[in-house]
């Protein structure tokens, strides 16, 4: 086979070796085939008996992306009486396949993650469990944990119940089609339009997210947008990138999985657990001098609701930038990370969702954290000693919050790579630009459509953040994932 030609460079390749620089196992220990090889051969039984309810019946459906197969979790949703909503989300029972200790629980342990590589997923758990028997997948009998609340008119998160169940997803359903939907942008998705209880069943749930959404921002929830770059491939090849874009549907499992997050976190405070936690901002005075530089005055203290209302404020007065001064203010507020809390000792909460009570629970066939939440929930509901000492989920809590760290910053570098890929063929083109820092390093700028980082590396004199300019594309190097622009 020929060698491949230097403009074309192996991404997958570049992506596992970004990984095991950044401390990842991607291959598998040969002991994870003998247990997979075990558990075709014994699966567990999923069936409803004893404390495991029968909920099949319910009208479940899946919201995610559209190539996602590694589901965790699956909606339904009740009009109550008063005119408050019942939620149910059901999350898969990665616990029943993967007990503690075993080796693909060890190999999990290690990772705590899956990666998304753009071009390659890096999955936590084997695909032959997280994309197909731990997954709720469309029309399949599976085991899972059900967090129960109720939602007020208000959108105010009430009552929560935690039990497990059997369920089954009718409709698997995406997040662009579904969106477009919701905000009336187009037609009904298939699977919707072939039901009318299924329609009525996504209205409900979008109607409650939305109260769910403005009772979250009233308490001083941050409104911040992160752009993500996703490949656009043909076959293999990637021929160009997409911003993904939020949409209702995207809020909508949001804001069902933080209050989701939120009933679980309260039902654990008699144990010792996992937290999610994001601490008030130590650089809160340098988010005070940003808005100052935009005419706008926050308190001398850390106060999440005023800035939400500085962030609001600006999104609607310069859209452009507001990506650019989201991704300021979340370097500013500082990283999430994975604590152990006892129980009755105060949370250090969450600053940027603002709330006091939260953890991980609803991804366990992507997020370590989630397994270890899900199996203190299993003792509990069992009445079992908790499977975890303080110890452990000290070390635990550690190692979850490197190897996410570690994480973003493979996804990132993969991201520049991509970007490159899809660039490298318009060298000579002239963009319309905004300046996105200005650093000893550099002056950095990207490209309005597509959303294209890179240096402006000539005719970078007398420029600011915020300001706007023709580039022209001088240089793409996919090994490296350097874009380079001069002023046009």
């Amino acid at each position: 086979m020929p060698d491949r030609p230097p403009s074309h460079p192996d991404l997958q390749a570049i992506a596992k070796g970004l990984m095991a620089q950044r401390g990842f196992e991607p291959d598998f220990p040969p002991e994870v085939a003998q247990q997979l090889a075990e558990l075709k051969a014994h699966p567990p039984s999923v069936t409803a008996v004893g404390a495991i309810r029968d909920l099949r019946n319910l009208l479940w459906s899946s919201i995610d992306n559209d190539t996602s197969r590694d589901l965790d979790q699956i909606e339904v949703a009740e009009r109550l009486p008063n005119g408050d909503v019942k939620i149910l989300v059901g999350i898969a029972d990665v616990d029943a396949f993967v007990p503690k200790q075993t080796p693909i629980d060890q190999h999990a342990a290690r990772e705590t993650t899956t990666v998304y590589a753009g071009v390659r997923n890096f999955p936590m758990l084997p695909e032959e469990l997280s994309t197909g028997t731990t997954s709720l997948l469309e029309n399949q009998d599976r085991l899972s944990v059900v967090i129960e609340f109720v939602a007020g008119t208000d959108g105010h998160v009430a009552s929560g119940n935690v039990y497990r169940a059997v369920v089954r997803n009718q409709a698997q359903l995406q997040y662009n089609s579904l969106g477009a939907w919701l905000e009336g942008k187009a037609a009904a998705p298939a699977k919707a339009a072939a039901s009318p209880d299924l329609q009525s069943q996504l209205r409900l749930q979008d109607e409650a997210a939305q109260e769910m959404k403005n009772h979250r921002y009233e308490n001083g929830a941050l409104s911040l947008q992160t752009d993500e770059l996703l490949p656009l491939m043909v076959g293999e090849q990637v021929v160009g990138v997409v911003q993904q874009q939020t949409n209702r549907a995207t809020d909508l499992i949001e804001d069902f999985m933080i209050a989701a997050n939120g009933v679980v976190a309260r039902m654990l405070e008699k144990v010792s657990s996992l937290r999610r936690i994001v601490k008030t901002p130590k650089r809160w005075d340098r988010i005070v001098q940003l808005a100052a530089i935009h005419g706008e005055k926050l308190p001398a203290a850390p106060d999440s609701k005023a800035l939400n209302g500085f962030l609001l404020r600006r999104k609607a007065a310069d859209p452009d930038r507001f990506a650019d001064l989201s991704l300021t203010v979340v370097k500013l507020i500082g990283r999430g990370e994975y604590v152990l809390e006892r129980p009755g000792q105060p949370s250090t909460g969450h600053f940027g969702l603002a709330v006091d009570d939260y953890t991980h629970s609803t991804a366990p066939n992507r997020r370590f954290p989630d397994v270890v939440t899900q199996r203190l929930i299993k003792a509990m509901l069992a009445g079992q000693p908790n499977p975890y000492s303080e110890d452990e989920l000290t070390a635990i809590a550690a190692n979850c919050t490197e190897k996410q760290d570690a994480a973003k910053k493979v996804e990132r570098e993969m991201s520049k790579r991509l970007a490159a890929v899809s660039m490298q063929n318009r060298i000579g083109a002239v963009f319309d630009a905004i300046v996105t820092g200005v650093t000893p390093s550099g002056t950095f700028v990207r490209t309005l459509q597509p959303h294209v980082e890179g240096l402006l590396a000539q005719g970078e004199q007398g420029l600011d953040v915020g300001d706007k300019l023709k580039v022209k594309l001088i240089r793409a190097d996919v090994q490296r994932g350097y874009i380079d622009f001069a002023r046009a």
